[in-house]
């Protein structure tokens, strides 16, 4: 028996004890149902139980501060008992949560937000204090938060409470899409005076009850949570680092939910009755980065002729096993601003030889850096490898070190294996594409790009702010550095009776791990 699911099998795995606006008010209120969370076919929502969900886990370092979230179990455990003023939509766009509302002043460089009415689980009100606390924490130069970067573009000295339910954010620049600093993964309200998270008091729809680092979390319903108290009487998070011990777990019955199955995994049980598999699609971006400022690609020409190289339909059905859908060398399909009326790009080997000889590279010979860092690495990089000698061009697969995979790429080699997960389109941007990005792993810096981003981030209009998200596009879909090929699916397994798991939330948004409006049957 494998080594993992014994451990799990010993422990048992018991308890021990909507678009994005200027002006936007919630449209779910307390109470009110997420979107996809409560399928009528799925029978009325029954209240009681507990759900054990297994997750990959970090060791007996784990900490429920929920700042320091940085893993997906994090983030989940995070959710259960924190809010944030906003999340993500499926189409990546800000939903209101905390935040009832907000708008903008005249120059985009000034937002008020107002706090809906809600409660820790102490019973104290969450105010404006608690909101400029948890974001001050964050940003604090000292901290190494993952938020503090979404934070940045925040004034925090000059920000202020207007009174308990109201917060005035004052920007550093204009920004039309501020909401998405609300939403930004990890940006949690904890109280104002919270020190330590050895027992946190948050204000999401479970309280702790009790936390073993690098083994389990139990939580139970918050009967006065503000969007409505959670179907389950208790939820425990238990970790299982290894893919097959999670399987193996959920087909044992020692847990009803098992995060990140692997799509072979999920072709093998799918159907068979056992096991639920559900689908979370646009949840990763698949793809290649050429750096654009070193030979060879830093002729446009070749870049182009590697965009027509690529079979694309061959590499989701051979690296992803079919979990997925096909690209178009842009990031985001399906997301807020995503330029869906290009034509689709296909295969065209012809067409690539000319532009390889145009630009004086027949014969090519390119180094190719992969790692198993991220499902279908390894198997894109051996596929595109046979796809490119039909050209003439040699890829030499070079395999690295999957734990340092992501720094070495960052500004070593010229061309790598690629993967992002979901995030705003303008964010992708911001984070990967913009001359001081810290992120920019095809090295695009160009000034006239950084000059309509600016322009786009000031444009109050929404209709004017997506003609100039498209202008970007089309530019990067022509001449850029990111030959994106595909969308994994992000892969769930639940035992047959887990119901409400939404199947249409991509991983880190909302309605993902949204375990308050789970149930069992």
């Amino acid at each position: 028996m494998n080594t993992d699911r014994s451990r799990l099998a010993r422990r048992g795995f018991l308890i021990a004890t909507g678009a994005t606006a200027l002006s936007l008010t919630a449209a779910c209120g307390p109470g009110a149902t997420a979107p996809d969370a409560e399928n009528p076919a799925e029978g009325a929502p029954r209240r009681g139980g507990r759900l054990r969900a297994a997750f990959a886990g970090g060791g007996a370092d784990e900490t429920l501060d929920p700042h320091a979230a940085n893993l997906f179990v994090d983030a989940a455990r995070a959710k259960a008992l924190f809010d944030k003023l906003a999340d993500f939509g499926a189409d990546l766009s800000a939903v209101p949560r905390l935040a009832e509302r907000w708008e903008p002043n005249g120059a985009l460089d000034t937002w008020r937000v107002t706090l809906r009415e809600a409660a820790f689980h102490d019973g104290r009100p969450v105010t404006a204090a608690d909101v400029l606390h948890s974001y001050r924490r964050i940003a604090d130069p000292r901290g190494t938060f993952r938020a503090k970067a979404s934070l940045e573009p925040i004034d925090l000295d000059a920000s202020r409470a207007v009174d308990a339910s109201t917060v005035e954010f004052r920007l550093k620049r204009p920004y039309a899409e501020f909401p998405h600093v609300l939403a930004a993964f990890g940006a949690y309200i904890v109280p104002k005076d919270s020190v330590s998270f050895a027992r946190p008091v948050g204000s999401g729809p479970f309280r702790f009850v009790s936390f073993q680092p690098g083994r389990s979390l139990l939580v139970r319903r918050n009967d006065a949570y503000w969007d409505g108290a959670p179907h389950l009487d208790a939820l425990e998070f238990v970790v299982a680092g290894e893919e097959s011990a999670r399987v193996g777990a959920l087909l044992g019955g020692q847990v009803e939910y098992a995060h990140e199955l692997n799509p072979a995994t999920a072709r093998a049980h799918e159907g068979g009755g056992r096991i639920e598999i559900v689908r979370l699609p646009g949840s990763a971006m698949q793809g290649f980065v050429m750096k654009t400022d070193r030979p060879p690609f830093d002729d446009p020409r070749v870049r182009q002729a590697f965009f027509l190289i690529a079979d694309r339909r061959e590499l989701v059905d051979g690296a992803l096993s079919g979990a997925g859908e096909i690209g178009n060398d842009l990031f985001g399909k399906g997301y807020q601003h995503y330029l869906s009326g290009l034509p689709q790009r296909t295969q065209d080997l012809d067409r690539a030889r000319a532009l390889l000889k145009e630009a004086g590279a027949e014969g090519l010979t390119v180094t190719l850096d992969t790692a198993p860092a991220a499902t279908g690495f390894v198997e894109a990089a051996g596929i595109f490898k046979e796809q490119a000698a039909k050209v003439g061009v040699t890829v030499e697969i070079k395999v690295g070190d999957k734990d340092t995979y992501w720094k070495d790429i960052l500004d070593h080699g010229t061309f790598a294996s690629y993967r992002s997960g979901a995030m705003p389109i303008e964010s992708h941007i911001s984070q990967r594409l913009l001359t001081g990005s810290t992120t920019n792993a095809t090295h695009w810096r160009r000034k006239d790009f950084d000059d309509l981003y600016q322009q786009a981030q000031s444009t109050r209009d929404a209709t004017r702010r997506g003609a100039l998200y498209a202008r970007m596009q089309r530019r990067l879909h022509d001449e850029g550095g990111f030959l994106i090929w595909g969308f994994a699916d992000w892969i769930i397994g639940t035992a047959p009776r887990v119901r409400g798991v939404s199947a249409t939330a991509p991983a880190n948004t909302l309605d993902w791990a949204r375990f308050d409006r789970t149930w069992l049957a």
